[in-house]
């Protein structure tokens, strides 16, 4: 409990320091605020108001403490573009992209634990060789080729899926599913090679510890060596680069998604940037950076559950 108060503690000093820098990044972007959102064209009563509006003559951390204020109360402040509330915004679009990276995470996942079992299980045989091979294809190929790839190969040669477009998951999941599976894919392959890497190198390790081999000689066969005895305490440092990549990939699927014209987070992040859209890119961003100290604060608690020791290294 007690190590649990002081993760907690620490999330939210991480959320204010990381959510200032974020602030003070957008509010420091180049040119002028006000000309950026009204246009060059206004009066200067018109610009004052706005300035005021925006609180722009207030110094950074009062600025920063109101914003905190009504950020805690679900108030992100108003599109001046749209007119739209960015709190709105951004609930329309963030499931778009959550969806996406679990499908992403949970593809690479189903294909990245096989080739590191495998490839541990013998390693430096033929078979981990052309894994290991495969795996560095993946990480030299980039995710926009490997997008434009699937886009050309199954959705305009094949016809197997639509070019473009997105169905919400409460409409029809199985549509859904379909509308994101090539850039989940996409997104997927690169964390194929990580993880299998990181995991396979892990297994190598454990296979070589005394309770393994404690297992073996008691007749256990292979199968359940690897499921049941190694592959949960080799999993920490795939769990650990799991969390960082979903963190990371919440706001960093803009490219799939400009391919695939789908309406989520890291398109909505480019539109404010094109258009200058001040409180949508800042609502944007904080919301980012929030979403990946909050994954890995989870990942954080998840390791203690998976190895009860580094619940007992911490309390201490």
């Amino acid at each position: 409990m007690r190590s649990l108060a002081a993760r907690l503690l620490r999330l939210v000093a991480v959320l204010f320091a990381v959510t200032f820098a974020s602030f003070c990044l957008v509010s420091l972007l180049p040119g002028d605020i006000v000309t950026s959102v009204l246009g060059p064209n206004v009066s200067e009563a018109d610009r004052e108001a706005a300035r005021q509006e925006l609180n722009l003559d207030d110094p950074l951390p009062v600025r920063y403490a109101r914003w905190v204020a009504d950020a805690v109360q679900g108030d992100l402040g108003v599109s001046y573009r749209t007119g739209q509330p960015v709190t709105e915004a951004l609930s329309q679009r963030i499931g778009v992209t959550v969806q996406l990276v679990l499908m992403s995470q949970f593809i690479a996942l189903l294909l990245a634990v096989p080739m590191a079992i495998f490839g541990a299980l013998k390693p430096g045989s033929w078979l981990d060789r052309a894994l290991s091979g495969l795996q560095l294809a993946m990480l030299a190929t980039p995710g926009y080729l490997v997008a434009l790839t699937l886009m050309a190969t199954f959705a305009v040669k094949l016809g197997w899926f639509d070019t473009t477009g997105f169905v919400h998951f409460s409409d029809d999941p199985l549509a859904s599913m379909k509308s994101l599976l090539l850039p989940a894919i996409a997104l997927a392959l690169e964390q194929v090679a990580l993880y299998s890497r990181v995991l396979r190198t892990d297994l190598v390790a454990t296979f070589d510890q005394d309770f393994i081999w404690y297992a073996r000689a008691k007749g256990n066969s292979t199968r359940r060596i690897v499921v049941r005895h190694a592959l949960r305490p080799s999993s920490i440092g795939v769990i650990t680069l799991t969390g960082i990549s979903m963190g990371r990939m919440i706001g960093g699927t803009v490219l799939v998604e400009t391919i695939f014209a789908l309406p989520g987070l890291g398109r909505f992040i480019i539109d404010a940037i094109n258009n200058r859209d001040f409180m949508a890119l800042q609502g944007a961003v904080v919301v980012v950076t929030v979403g990946f100290v909050v994954v890995n604060f989870f990942v954080d608690i998840l390791h203690g559950i998976i190895d009860p020791r580094i619940k007992v290294e911490v309390a201490r």
